[in-house]
């Protein structure tokens, strides 16, 4: 590589560049080249090809000197500088012979203090105009004085090849925090681009002594913060995009000293399924400037299909945040009230909402338990039981003690309510069971945002020692203890007391915890 990062002169290096065209342009091109379609509502419909969700096994970090001993390897894994280089190189030959480039420009982190200038520079219009809405977008002023920290080029048919460039398969994700580089190939999924923003983040924040958070966010009329963390499929775009809240972010937050801060600057909501009824907002925020992702349409009315899940279950829509009515602007509030964990349990033995003590939230913000659901990651096409630490393993470059240390103080300094709620399924496992009503879900929800819960009758899980309330408004009683929804007793005991030894199982590997977190966060049999 002849230098440490591509350079702001872009016509230096390409022959036909578009920077920063806006949202009509973009559609102008995305219809142009052939890349997508438009919808009934003016959205624009693609279609990702064989990734229709992130490739965890392609993702890379590269050594390098002056990271190498704060990066996490295992969880991460390592790639050589010379591997990154050579990459890099063919990389941008590849772009040089391309009759058109395109080009933004923006931000990540809505706090002006822990702001990231980024770079997207894309081989498809579909996928800027994805960035575009995404990421914050600058205003003429800012756009004169960019300077970008971070550069993304994504090329997805541009493929690596395994024996000579030492990847895992011809895609490619390569994170370069030393040349502020990151290189994506072989796929078309768009989310690659914004979970690798993420993950720079996760690194950036913490050295800045703030915490970096896989989790959405919303504030109540009377300003009062709530978070929602959880993996792909728990629920956190659906919960945070509540009318009688305020949203602040659907997915990515960092937390300061002054309060929680998005960023992102749009929303990439998960649509199977999707439907008015359920989610309003949602449905709504569908419109000029989306991008649908593996929706199947009507042929001739080009009405999309949300309950088809043909191409994946893993159906997304990318828009704005200003798609949404009832928003933060800017993306900015005070320190959280009340946290909630998001968990999918296809096993249906835990509780669909929890108090939890300190060293419960500590243990199960470690343990980041769920179940992987079908398209979210390649190759997982039916539920999988996961641990992923803090919620959001593949996107943490340092490791998870530092991001768990950091969530522990704040609780305790902010005096934080948490609660632990599967939005999964009850009445037996999945397959037998059923998952567990939206309804039910939100009043369950709205009654721990709004203090209800605070100081209630609870009774204590026999298996997993969760303090379950004994009664919520808008919920059946019975509904509140799994054990009772199973018509077979001793099947409930059996699947229970497996996920159990899941549980102690994984978290063996945090062997420097508090012995207070072993021994009063976890399951009690």
């Amino acid at each position: 590589m002849n230098s440490i990062h591509i350079p702001t002169e872009l016509n230096n290096l390409f022959n036909n560049v578009h920077l920063q065209l806006s949202v009509p342009q973009l559609v102008e091109k995305v219809l142009s080249r052939n890349e997508g379609i438009l919808t009934s509502t003016g959205a624009i419909s693609v279609t990702t090809g064989k990734y229709t969700g992130r490739s965890p096994k392609d993702k890379f970090i590269v050594v390098e000197e002056a990271t190498k001993d704060q990066i996490a390897w295992g969880p991460n894994q390592p790639i050589s500088e010379e591997a990154f280089s050579q990459l890099y190189d063919r990389m941008l030959n590849y772009l040089k012979q391309k009759d058109e480039i395109f080009v933004f420009k923006g931000f990540a982190g809505a706090d002006k203090k822990n702001q990231l200038p980024i770079q997207v520079i894309n081989e498809y219009a579909w996928h800027n105009l994805f960035v575009h809405q995404l990421f914050i977008r600058p205003n003429e002023e800012e756009l004169i004085d960019h300077q970008p920290e971070f550069t993304v080029i994504c090329a997805p048919n541009f493929k690596a090849d395994p024996e000579v460039d030492g990847t895992n398969s011809e895609t490619f994700i390569i994170i370069s925090f030393e040349h502020r580089t990151i290189l994506i190939g072989g796929t078309e999924y768009a989310g690659e681009m914004k979970k690798s923003i993420f993950s720079i983040m996760n690194y950036l924040l913490p050295v800045r002594k703030n915490l970096s958070m896989h989790c959405s966010a919303n504030v109540g009329a009377e300003g009062d913060v709530a978070l929602f963390f959880g993996l792909s499929g728990t629920g956190k775009t659906t919960l945070s995009a509540d009318s009688n809240r305020r949203l602040i972010g659907d997915d990515e937050h960092g937390w300061s000293p002054n309060g929680v801060f998005n960023i992102e600057g749009g929303c990439y909501a998960k649509c199977i399924n999707l439907s008015r009824e359920k989610e309003p907002q949602i449905f709504d925020a569908i419109k000029f400037g989306t991008v649908l992702e593996n929706v199947i349409l009507d042929k001739e009315s080009r009405i999309a299909d949300y309950d088809d899940g043909t191409l994946t279950e893993n159906t997304r829509a990318a828009y704005p945040l200003h798609a949404l009515d009832n928003i933060v602007e800017p993306s900015i509030a005070g320190h959280p009230n009340t946290i909630v964990f998001l968990t999918a349990d296809a096993s249906g033995v835990l509780p669909p909402i929890s108090k939890l003590t300190k060293e419960q939230a500590m243990y199960h913000f470690l343990s980041g338990y769920t179940s992987k659901l079908a398209g979210t990651e390649r190759g997982v096409t039916s539920p999988e039981a996961t641990f992923s630490t803090c919620f959001g393993a593949p996107f943490l470059p340092l490791p998870a003690t530092v991001y768990a240390e950091m969530l522990g103080e704040k609780i305790l300094e902010h005096n934080v309510q948490v609660f632990l709620v599967n939005t999964g399924w009850t009445g037996g496992e999945y397959g037998v069971g059923s998952r567990m009503k939206l309804s039910f879900t939100r009043a369950m929800v709205q009654a721990a945002l709004s203090g209800e819960l605070n100081n209630v009758e609870t009774v204590t899980d026999e298996i997993f020692g969760l303090n379950i309330p004994v009664h919520v408004a808008g919920v059946p009683d019975d509904v509140l203890q799994p054990v009772k929804t199973w018509s077979d007793k001793e099947d409930y005991n059996r699947k229970a007391k497996e996920l159990s030894a899941q549980f102690r199982e994984n978290f063996k590997q945090f062997n420097n915890v508090s012995p207070a977190i072993l021994e009063k966060g976890g399951p009690i049999a």
